[in-house]
């Protein structure tokens, strides 16, 4: 079976920050939330990568590059979602690829942030640490970025057009206070209270 390039590759160890996670957060997440058992504690349940095509949705031409760069970003095939009915005030025909989405999980989940907080948010332009006010009152964090060429999979020298992506945290934890600890512990760059 010949499997495309980029898509799938064999993880033989145990990622670098999902070893953080079982070494260094389990224990300071027992101490600061005070539960004993490891299963109550929050942990990360999978990552969500989404664009929204919108104005280039009509060139298919373009939304299969999007998809393109999305399987480099994650080592993942996304999946084009589709517009379930139509609407003639923005062009858009039921069927019509709207969005690209991709869900990450397991091994792959943690490579892909340990690369975003390692790699790619430091070449953010003018970054000065993750907002507090992205978290959701489920403890779920999101991060816009208005360029996908902060990722390192990303070329220069073949970029044709630029688009955003939403990177959508989805973890177990019950507050945003309780999901703040946990990325902190992982090494996530999360601005002070007061900031």
């Amino acid at each position: 079976m010949q499997e495309m390039p980029g898509t799938h590759r064999q993880i033989t160890k145990t990622p670098r920050l999902q070893e953080r996670y079982q070494k260094t957060a389990i224990p300071a997440l027992k101490k600061d939330l005070g539960i004993d058992n490891v299963m109550a504690l929050p942990r990360i349940i999978k990552v969500v990568l989404n664009v929204g095509v919108g104005k280039i949705a009509t060139d298919q031409k373009k939304v299969e590059t999007v998809v393109q760069n999305m399987t480099r970003m994650t080592g993942q095939k996304p999946i084009v979602t589709k517009a379930k009915k139509s609407i003639s005030n923005f062009k858009i025909r039921k069927g019509l690829g709207i969005g690209v989405v991709v869900t990450l999980r397991g091994p792959r989940m943690y490579d892909f942030l340990d690369k975003l907080v390692n790699v790619t948010l430091p070449r953010v332009r003018d970054f000065h640490g993750l907002p507090l006010s992205a978290f959701d009152a489920q403890g779920n964090y999101s991060i816009s970025f208005r360029e996908h060429n902060v990722f390192p999979e990303i070329r220069s020298d073949e970029l044709d057009m630029l688009h955003g992506l939403q990177v959508t945290i989805c973890t177990s934890a019950s507050s945003a206070k309780e999901a703040a600890l946990l990325l902190r512990q992982l090494g996530f760059p999360l601005q002070e209270e007061n900031a």
